[in-house]
């Protein structure tokens, strides 16, 4: 089915943009493609075999792949919350996957990336799965975006769960803040990689003449697994090898929108993912190659996602970026690269425009990122090609039997001691060099400690200085 066909799946009545300069090529749009659960192994540039990812190839071939870049924390909400917010989710108070029947959400007074561009006078549109908040008060269009169309929520938190039929509400899909579909069902979910893509595309026709920003989050490859009837089989690869073709088709439609509207060259375009593959469901989940372990974990193969970037004659085609980065460092550089104030409150994230335009002997520009998970645990920290394990308790598939068709396996409990990884020589974190280098040790915990006086840190008891609470809604 064409993707304009489509477009009368979401025919709503939207507010007419208003007028503003168009980009320009030192001003650019900016579209960030954002999916769920999508393994650093998925994609062909990134290593996948068993189906094509053309047009996400062709993305890491005419701009920039980062080889090393990382989420703030393995989990959806947290991790979308790092991404929206330039902050690590600890600092901003969100944790884990929010539920359906919380009342928390990412807070009012957070400055989300697109209330930053909002401010530079940018459209700014979403469509997806928005996970930072369930009550219509804590909508994106609550948050700085001017329409959004999509889930509040993972699209398994629904009445079919395979573990938890009785434990959720039905799905709505939302439009605005309000219900547009207050029961989403299984041929409704075969269609919504289609339908968050044509509002994408829909949204670039309506503000082509002037500067937007669109924050495309599919619920895909996420289970359940679902794409539309014409795609099913058409990879070759099982249900998992349907989803991430469909989700490379809807990228080949908003590369073709851009050039269609006659701003492809005006247009920043990145791709990733909100943390690695959940590995529990074996042939409905995807794969982190040679990282080890999966979402859910601070492993590398839990906080290490692919990254695309893409702007014509800014971003040198074909660039291969090794130095580290993550998602958090995207709002600030957004921030610079559109001229816009960057938020008031601190943030954690830095500007990588050195390392997206490819310049010469450029390097991070973070002595260390940090990787917090469940109740406030600082668990992994990486400085250089260092990688340090804390000790804490976290979870392996490993000798355990995968799940198939969509039910998960087990997962045993895994002990993590202090670890400590060789990166460059060691991506699948399979060596502990702790004992061979206490002196590595000794200066990357003198790091963290200045972290956890900051951020806190369950595992040893430091308790938080700079943490801001989220909010609680009473809608």
């Amino acid at each position: 089915m064409r993707m304009r066909t489509l477009a009368a799946l979401i025919a709503l009545t939207l507010p007419a943009p208003l007028l503003a300069a168009p980009a320009t090529p030192d001003r650019p749009n900016v579209v960030v493609i954002f999916c769920d659960d999508l393994g650093y192994a998925d994609l062909g540039c990134f290593g996948a075999t068993n189906y094509a990812t053309p047009n996400l190839d062709r993305m890491a071939a005419e701009g920039a792949k980062f080889t090393d870049f990382y989420v703030a924390t393995a989990v959806c909400s947290a991790s979308r919350a790092a991404l929206l917010t330039g902050s690590y989710h600890e600092r901003v108070g969100i944790r884990g996957a929010l539920g359906p029947r919380t009342n928390v959400g990412l807070s009012h007074a957070e400055t989300t990336m697109a209330e930053m561009f909002r401010s530079a006078g940018y459209a700014t549109g979403m469509a997806g799965k928005w996970h930072l908040g369930a009550r219509p008060s804590q909508s994106p269009i609550h948050h700085g975006f001017d329409e959004f169309l999509g889930l509040p929520y993972s699209g398994d938190m629904w009445p079919h769960h395979p573990e938890h039929p009785e434990g959720y509400p039905k799905l709505p899909l939302i439009e605005g803040d309000r219900p547009a579909i207050a029961d989403v069902t299984a041929e409704i979910q075969k269609s919504l990689t289609t339908r968050f893509a044509a509002r994408a595309v829909d949204f670039i026709g309506r503000n082509k003449d002037r500067p937007f920003f669109f924050y495309l989050a599919p619920n895909m490859p996420h289970v359940p697994l679902f794409v539309r009837d014409d795609n099913a089989g058409k990879s070759g690869a099982g249900a998992y090898g349907d989803v991430i073709r469909e989700i490379d088709e809807a990228v080949g439609s908003i590369l073709s929108a851009l050039r269609e509207a006659g701003v492809d060259d005006r247009t920043l375009v990145v791709f990733t993912s909100d943390n690695g593959p959940w590995l529990s469901y074996g042939d409905h989940g995807g794969s982190a190659g040679p990282l080890r372990e999966g979402k859910g974990t601070s492993y590398e193969g839990g906080v290490r996602v692919p990254f695309l970037a893409r702007w014509p004659g800014h971003i040198p085609a074909g660039l291969v970026q090794p130095q580290p980065a993550a998602t958090i460092d995207l709002l600030p550089t957004f921030a610079a690269i559109a001229g816009a104030e960057p938020p008031a409150p601190q943030i954690d994230g830095l500007d990588i425009r050195p390392l997206l335009f490819g310049e010469p002997d450029a390097r991070s520009p973070h002595e260390a990122l940090f990787f917090y998970y469940g109740a406030g645990e600082l668990q992994a920290m990486r400085l250089g090609k260092w990688k340090l394990m804390f000790p804490h308790e976290t979870r392996t598939m490993l000798g355990q039997a995968p799940g198939r068709g969509g039910t998960p396996g087990k997962y045993r409990p895994l002990a993590v001691g202090l670890e400590l990884y060789d990166l460059d020589s060691d991506v699948g974190e399979t060596n502990n060099l702790a004992a061979q280098h206490p002196e590595i040790i000794a200066r990357l915990q003198q790091t963290a400690d200045a972290m956890r006086a900051r951020l806190g840190d369950r595992l040893t008891g430091h308790a938080p200085a700079e943490v801001r609470p989220a909010d609680t809604a009473r809608d």
